[in-house]
């Protein structure tokens, strides 16, 4: 076993009274290779000043320098989860910054960047990302960026949003489920990609469109009047699946694709993807140089149709979980060589609300509990009951009538690490490293200070232990409201602890350990141009 960290966490002094903390482990993800490393880390800027390629010994470095040696376990980069609802203001009963940010510390997550919704209201002007941020100030415990919304009227804010430091935009093809922030037109995509064809930004799509299928399912994205004719009672899984099909999605891509023109040089950017049918379009599209990506997600890579209960509503989303084969074309494809593959990255669309309007049947309900349970160390306007409001009349376990996202912030490093070592035991965190933090890094244009463990970037390290597991339970879920589909599943890989630009804020013993509060930053420098 590794020695446990037992060195505090340097103190808030003008002057530090070392300048240095030194960290070490047999096993690093460094440069994206696992080699052996010592890791230097200035306590006066937070940032990595010295990385060597072997485990140097404490007498190496003068005396009185706080040293950790964490072999066996392995030193990761901070995750970056480039996709998170956090839904304050507005809807903080659904999840709030103080509650989602440590959530992510819990599972080694240090930059998370916030949707442009389900907040009231949504970042689609420069006065509503001021009241965002806002509302964020003192409440992060890692650092959090923000997008902005792309919404029919708004694209003469588009510029401004920019410069007022917003990591990309998105929009939606399809409804949103929530009338603040309605769906876009090919004429207002025309408009959006004309405002940002020369900006350093990303312009990024919820694609789905419905298509002319007389089976499918009304355009409400959340949630939805069934078909006219269902494949299936409303509980049944497989009758929501049935009503949108992957032609919701080929569609709705094609239609970008097809407007990419506009703007050459503007980075494209597909959330979400699930159906493995649309890799061949993004591939041509990319064959003819449109600068278009595509992320998937946590859930997709890991849960199947076949397997969802009748019922279950957590598994609900949009686009839907789909079948076993689909989800392994989709880790066929995350497993190509970096210059292939069209999915580049993978998050959690943690998209998270109160359990009624989930409309889990009794016997997947969650139980009430305190507000000093679940990792919940002090009382605090965050923390407040997750009951929300009362019931309406849908029936309980109704796939349409239930609001549709899947709450995993935190969980994703030990479930993708249970997933790849299921299908290959020579699966490496590499590959985690590359989707969920160099890339997403890159894809929010902070490439330059977080995903990697080298000089200059911020010391944003994870210390993972590779062998243990745990059961997801409400003291695992950080989360605000404690509904997810992991519930009660054992995952492999446990994040020891959490360290947020050379600051040790989270340890798996000891819970988290800043006594002055939160110290995440808001990420709100502008954008630069990048390759």
């Amino acid at each position: 076993m590794a020695p446990h960290a037992t060195t505090p966490p340097p103190a808030a002094h003008s002057n530090p009274p070392n300048p240095i903390t030194v960290i070490a482990s047999s096993r690093a993800v460094v440069a994206g290779r696992l080699t052996e490393a010592t890791i230097v880390i200035s306590n006066t800027t937070g940032k990595i000043t010295s990385v060597f390629h072997s485990v140097l010994p404490p007498n190496d470095f003068p005396e009185g320098t706080p040293y950790t040696d964490y072999s066996p376990y392995i030193l990761l980069p901070g995750l970056v989860d480039a996709h998170v609802h956090l839904n304050e203001p507005g809807r903080t009963e659904w999840e709030g910054f103080w509650t989602g940010t440590r959530a992510a510390a819990f599972g080694g997550v240090t930059t998370v960047v916030d949707m442009p919704l389900n907040a009231i209201p949504p970042t689609t002007t420069v006065e509503n990302l001021k009241i965002k941020v806002d509302a964020a100030k003192g409440k992060c415990w890692v650092d959090v960026g923000f997008y902005g919304g792309i919404v029919p009227g708004n694209a003469n804010e588009l510029q401004e949003l920019v410069r007022e430091g917003v990591r990309g935009f998105k929009g939606f093809l399809i409804d949103s489920g929530v009338e603040e922030f309605p769906a876009v037109t090919s004429t207002d995509i025309e408009k959006a990609l004309t405002a940002l064809k020369d900006s350093p930004t990303t312009l990024m799509f919820h694609a789905e469109i419905i298509p002319p299928i007389t089976a499918s399912v009304g355009d409400d994205v959340q949630r939805a009047l069934p078909p006219l004719a269902p494949s299936g009672p409303l509980t049944a899984y497989s009758t929501f699946l049935d009503s949108r099909p992957p032609s919701f999605e080929t569609y709705a891509i094609a239609e970008i694709i097809s407007l990419a023109h506009l703007a050459p040089d503007l980075k494209l950017h597909i959330v979400h993807l699930s159906a493995i049918e649309a890799i061949p379009l993004l591939r041509e599209a990319r064959s003819k140089g449109i600068k278009i990506t595509a992320e998937t997600c946590f859930h997709y890579l890991t849960l199947a149709a076949e397997s969802i209960k009748e019922g279950d509503t957590r598994h609900k989303c949009c686009p839907p979980i789909r079948s076993q084969s689909n989800q392994d074309g989709l880790w066929e494809e995350l497993l190509q060589d970096q210059t292939n593959g069209v999915i580049k990255t993978v998050v959690s669309d943690h998209s998270p609300c109160t359990p009624n309007i989930k409309l889990l049947p009794t016997h997947l309900a969650p139980k009430k509990e305190s507000k000093r349970k679940a990792g919940h160390s002090h009382d605090c306007d965050s923390c407040e009951s997750s009951e929300g409001e009362e019931e309406g009349p849908e029936e309980k376990g109704d796939f349409f009538s239930a609001w549709g996202g899947i709450s995993s912030v935190g969980l994703g490093l030990p479930i993708l690490w249970t997933e790849g070592l299921k299908r290959d035991e020579k699966f490496s965190v590499e590959e985690i490293v590359r989707w969920c933090c160099k890339n997403t890094a890159k894809q929010v244009g902070l490439e330059r200070s977080k995903g990697d463990l080298g000089v200059g970037f911020d010391a944003d390290i994870v210390v993972f232990d590779d062998t243990a597991e745990f059961i997801v339970e409400p003291s695992t879920m950080l989360f605000r409201n404690k509904v997810s589909p992991y519930q009660d599943k054992t995952l492999k890989g446990v994040v020891r602890e959490t360290w947020l630009r050379g600051e040790r804020i989270f340890t798996r013993e000891n819970g988290f350990v800043g006594k002055a509060g939160p110290s995440g930053k808001l990420l709100l420098e502008p954008r630069k141009m990048s390759k």
